[in-house]
């Protein structure tokens, strides 16, 4: 049975989430504060984790921080933190999703699945892929090169991962937004695209100026190694 960390100081709508999560088939450990939920991540290696950002001894970047340190659990963020600062902030710690309050109860149910569907797949995964001098790890959603781990955000490793998957192909701007939206749903854009292209080629080595690793298609979108 799926375990899920639940985090969210607001009891009303905790004990409401934990009944519709319980009715899907999940194992809902509900938390109030950052403490208790840093006991339980100490303790515990959940499925999934979902958080809230606000809480009244701390916030939910430095728990997400704990989690990922601790495990390569998911975590969804569900906030009533719209802007888009908190967005990209968010996804760049490792988020694998984020939704804002108010929610519908459907809508989140089907982002969860969506995010195990996608680790699951993960998981059963070949655990390396070697590509344009880069080594992904799948079951563990890291990147290395040269022996060094490079970190990504989740957004970076999961445009990333798109492309490697269809290593010399050309793939348009909206098959790429395609690949990430489940990540980062509207929040990223054709114009912030572009951005996370310049970053992720930052990270990776590869000379925003002159790249060989991922190549830009003019007129089409881009393209990993020949």
């Amino acid at each position: 049975m799926p375990s899920v960390l639940l985090i969210e100081d607001d009891k009303t709508i905790a004990l409401g989430l934990c009944y519709s999560l319980e009715q899907e088939g999940y194992q809902v450990t509900a938390c109030y504060s950052a403490a208790s939920a840093l006991e339980q991540i100490k303790a515990n290696n959940f499925t999934l984790a979902i958080l809230d950002l606000a809480l009244p001894d701390g916030n939910g970047y430095d728990l997400c921080r704990a989690i990922k340190s601790a495990h390569d659990t998911p975590v969804i963020f569900l906030t009533v933190c719209d802007e888009e600062v908190n967005v990209v902030m968010g996804l760049d710690m490792g988020a694998d999703d984020y939704i804002t309050k108010p929610f519908r109860l459907q809508e989140l149910l089907s982002r969860i699945r969506t995010v195990l569907r996608r680790t699951g797949k993960r998981a059963d995964a070949e655990d390396e892929l070697h590509i344009c001098g880069l080594t992904l790890y799948l079951k563990q959603a890291k990147v290395k090169k040269d022996g060094q781990e490079i970190f990504l955000s989740a957004l970076e490793y999961r445009l990333l991962l798109t492309l490697a998957l269809n290593h010399g192909k050309v793939l348009s701007r909206n098959q790429l937004l395609e690949g990430i939206w489940d990540i980062a749903g509207n929040f990223v854009n054709d114009n912030t695209l572009t951005v996370y292209i310049k970053r992720l080629r930052e990270k990776i080595g590869d000379d925003p100026q002159n790249p060989f690793i991922i190549r830009t298609v003019r007129g089409l979108g881009y393209r990993m190694g020949e």
